[in-house]
C-alpha cells in the first residue's frame, strides 16, 4: 500500500546515538519503499551526535568506535536533519514536538547507573561505572576531575562496562597516549596510586556477560598480572559450554590460571561467586564484605561465607537505567517508556526504540533489529491514518525565538575537522583530541558552520 500523499510525513528522533541514527535511516528507506516522503529531524541534547558510541565506549576501543563509519553514512545522506544542543524537556518540551510533527520516536537511551542496594554504597569512594566513563569519555556535562587516590579498588559487575572499567583503572596511562583520551583524564590517571583492581561477580565463570574481545584485551595489559581464584572454576569444564564464545573465553582464563605472576606493579583480579554484601568504613571506603554464592535450581543464594577485602574504592558497574521523559508515561521497575513493541502506550504517533524501549540490554545489532520493529509499526500506523496531523510551526521557528544555540551536521563536520587537527598537532600522536567543554563545541560547531569551515 502506498502512502497517501497527503500524509507524508513529518517525524522528530529524540537521540542521536546508534539507536536513533538507525530508527531515522530505516524509516527514510521503509518511507521511501513505501511511496511517501518523510522529513526527520535528529534532536541531540549534546552538540555532537553519536551518544554512548562517542561517551560510552573506552578511548582505546578503535574496531568498536568504528562503528561511527556506517552511522556517519546515514547521516551525510542529507535524508535526516542533525540538530545537536536541543534538550527536549528543557529548550522543547515533548508536547511541543507532537504539536509539529506526525510521529516523535524516543531513543534517549539508559545512561543512569541501576541501583546496587546494600549498605554503605553512599559512602565516599563509591562511585557509579556510568559517571566514571563519562569522565574518562570527555563527557561535557561532568567534572573535569576525578578523585584517583584508592591503592585497592573494586569493579563490582561481569559484563562488559565493568572489564572497560577495570581495564582503564589497571593500564598504564602511558598505554593510553595515543588514543583519544582527554588531556585532563590522562593527568588523572597518570597520578593514580593504583595497585589491585578487583572485577567481582555473583555467578560462576560460565556466566559472565563479557565479549572475548573485551576478555582478551585484559591479558594484553602492559606490566599487569591477571589474577584468578582456582576454587572459582571448580567444575568448570569449557567444552561443555553453551556456546562457542563461552568456551573461547572459558579457555583463555584457564590459560591465565596456568600462569605464574610476572611480578608485575600492578594486578587485575577476576574474582566469581561473590555477591556484594556491605561496603565498611567510617565515612569512607575501607573494605567491602562479600557473601560466597552458588547455583541452585538455576537461582543464585548465598552459602552463608562471607569474605572482606581492603579496599578504598568501588566502582558499580551492575547496569544502567533509563530516565523519565516529560509527557511520557515511565515504567519505574524497568528504566523505559512504558511501550508495546515501540508503541508508547495510549500515546498515539509516540514511538520508542533502543534501550529506552526494551532496557539496557543487547549489542549494536539488537539495537538495528529493534528500530526496524519500531518503524515497521510506525509506518504501518501512518498507511492506516492512524497518526495525528501536526497543526502548529516549524520546530526552528521555534528554537530562534528561544535561542538555543543548536547545532547542525555542517557544524559537527566543523567539530570533528577541528578535533582531528588537534590530534595531528598533539606531542602524542593521536586520530583526534576530544574538545571536552560544551560551550567549546557549542561555538566551534556554529562558527564552522556558519562559515563553512
Amino acid at each position: 500500500m502506498s502512502l497517501d500523499p497527503r500524509l507524508d510525513l513529518r517525524v522528530a528522533i529524540v537521540g542521536a546515538g546508534p539507536a536513533g541514527i538507525y530508527a531515522g535511516n530505516l524509516l527514510a528507506n521503509a518511507v521511501e519503499e513505501a511511496g511517501g516522503t518523510v522529513a526527520i529531524d535528529l534532536l541531540e541534547s549534546l552538540p555532537a551526535p553519536y551518544g554512548l558510541i562517542r561517551y560510552g565506549v573506552a578511548p582505546d576501543h578503535p574496531r568498536i568506535k568504528g562503528i561511527v563509519n556506517s552511522l556517519q553514512e546515514m547521516l551525510d545522506s542529507g535524508r535526516i536533519r542533525f540538530l545537536g544542543n536541543v534538550e527536549v524537556g528543557k529548550d522543547v518540551s515533548l508536547a511541543e514536538l507532537q504539536e509539529r510533527y506526525h510521529a516523535v520516536i524516543l531513543a534517549t537511551g539508559a545512561i543512569r547507573d541501576a541501583v546496587l542496594d546494600i549498605p554503605g554504597v553512599d559512602k565516599n569512594g563509591s562511585y557509579g561505572a556510568a559517571d566514571f566513563v563519562s569522565w574518562f569519555d570527555g563527557h561535557p556535562d561532568v567534572p573535569r576531575t576525578w578523585p584517583l587516590e584508592a591503592q585497592q579498588i573494586a569493579v563490582i559487575g561481569n559484563g562488559n562496562v565493568a572489564l572497560d572499567v577495570a581495564r582503564v583503572l589497571a593500564k598504564h596511562p602511558v598505554d593510553l597516549r595515543s588514543t583519544e583520551i582527554p588531556d585532563n583524564v590522562l593527568e588523572g590517571l597518570e597520578s593514580s596510586p593504583v595497585t589491585d583492581v578487583h572485577v567481582f561477580g555473583r555467578r560462576g565463570p560460565a556466566d559472565i556477560k563479557f565479549t572475548p574481545i573485551e576478555l582478551r584485551e585484559l591479558g594484553e595489559l602492559n606490566d599487569v598480572d591477571i589474577i584468578l581464584d582456582d576454587a572459582d572454576f571448580a567444575g568448570v569444564d569449557p567444552a561443555a559450554a553453551s556456546t562457542n564464545q563461552l568456551k573461547i573465553m572459558l579457555r583463555t582464563m584457564n590459560a591465565w590460571r596456568t600462569e605464574e605472576p610476572k611480578g608485575a606493579s600492578r594486578r587485575l583480579h577476576l574474582h566469581f561467586w561473590h555477591a556484594p554484601a556491605e561496603i565498611l568504613g567510617d565515612e569512607k571506603v575501607e573494605a567491602m564484605r562479600f557473601e560466597r554464592t552458588r547455583i541452585e535450581d538455576g537461582r543464585v543464594v548465598g552459602t552463608g561465607e562471607f569474605v572482606e577485602y581492603p579496599l578504598q574504592a568501588v566502582y558499580r558497574a551492575v547496569g544502567y537505567f533509563g530516565s523519565p521523559i516529560d509527557g511520557a508515561p515511565f515504567d519505574p521497575a524497568r528504566g523505559v517508556i512504558a511501550n508495546v513493541e515501540g508503541r508508547v502506550q495510549d500515546s498515539p504517533g509516540l514511538y520508542a526504540t533502543g534501550w529506552i524501549k526494551r532496557g539496557p540490554v543487547g549489542l549494536i545489532g539488537h539495537t538495528k533489529s529493534d528500530a526496524m520493529e519500531t518503524v515497521d509499526h510506525l509506518v504501518a500506523d501512518a498507511q492506516a491514518g492512524l497518526l495525528p496531523a501536526p497543526g502548529a510551526g516549524a520546530l526552528l521557528e521555534l528554537l530562534d525565538e528561544r535561542e538555543v544555540e543548536y547545532t547542525t551536521w555542517a557544524g559537527w563536520l566543523a567539530l570533528d575537522a577541528h578535533e582531528r587537527q588537534l590530534g595531528e598537532t598533539h606531542r602524542h600522536a593521536r586520530e583526534r583530541v576530544k574538545v571536552v567543554p560544551r560551550e567549546v563545541q557549542v561555538e566551534i560547531s556554529r562558527s564552522g558552520a556558519l562559515t563553512g569551515a
